[in-house]
């Protein structure tokens, strides 16, 4: 019998004659249910989507589906010299994503930054010798599909070859961003999900709770973000939606998050409001 998958955030579920009546990650402040109610499928190991696989840099694959599948997120498969991790999967398991990652040499691990981006990584962990599924301890409620594969991890814990998962908080207490530090030439990059987004405009980023619903971060979990980062060696970001920082990544968080900071506590204001103080 064959995973329950959510249509709208493509997260999987445990087999079983039926569906859940509710996705809880959908039926969260951080992401919505369409007035009809939610809808389910189920994982398909056939599914026909199309497959862009492109090397970014030495090492470092990033993969999309078209149509898109759920959120759209778009994964990447790190390459190291003592296995693949496969970071933020898509919720698809068809010939198109697993002849791809055969290709490479199959992973040795799965991990996402945060619950909404996990899709089918146990069966995809399955479908690959049962590989670990790195899982931070503080959203272990958020998991819809439990499984012995999952490995829950606290604070930071390197999952191979010197690359490193941390913990940032903010968009989920257990957010986080995956550490290369010997990525973008050795200066070393992150990539971020949207524990730190990228936006429209160059050389800006963002921080949200909630992303569709446009709920802002406190002021006090963007610090702790930067906080956890700024202690990384990297000068590059990847976030889960195409966006790259090419220079200067930890710099544009910086400034990004005092602008932040500035607008949410009224530091900064619009030098024509007559209102500000």
């Amino acid at each position: 019998m064959r995973p329950w998958m959510c249509a709208f955030c493509a997260n999987e579920f445990p087999p079983a004659d039926s569906p859940p009546e509710i996705c809880p990650i959908c039926d969260d402040d951080r992401q919505w249910i369409p007035s009809d109610g939610p809808a389910w499928f189920r994982l398909d190991d056939r599914a026909d989507n199309t497959l862009a696989a492109t090397e970014v840099e030495p090492g470092l694959i990033r993969l999309s589906l078209e149509p898109r599948v759920g959120i759209g997120q778009q994964g990447f498969l790190v390459e190291t010299p003592a296995g693949n991790i496969l970071w933020e999967p898509p919720g698809f398991v068809g010939p198109a994503l697993v002849d791809e990652i055969e290709r490479r040499g199959g992973i040795v691990a799965v991990a996402a930054s945060h619950p909404h981006l996990l899709g089918a990584g146990v069966s995809l962990s399955r479908r690959f010798g049962r590989v670990p599924v790195f899982y931070n301890a503080l959203d272990r409620r958020w998991l819809t599909r439990p499984d012995l594969v999952v490995e829950f991890w606290s604070g930071e814990t390197e999952i191979v070859d010197g690359i490193r998962v941390v913990r940032c908080g903010g968009h989920f207490p257990g957010s986080s961003v995956l550490h290369l530090p010997r990525a973008a030439g050795g200066r070393g990059a992150i990539l971020s999900g949207d524990t730190i987004k990228g936006v429209l405009q160059p050389g800006m980023v963002t921080f949200m709770r909630s992303y569709p619903n446009m709920l802002p971060l406190s002021p006090r979990l963007v610090r702790q973000i930067v906080g956890r980062v700024s202690a990384l060696g990297f000068d590059r970001l990847y976030d889960a939606f195409g966006v790259v920082v090419e220079r200067d990544a930890k710099q544009v968080i910086e400034t990004s998050a005092r602008r932040y900071i500035g607008w949410a506590t009224d530091e900064i204001t619009d030098p024509d409001d007559p209102d500000a103080w």
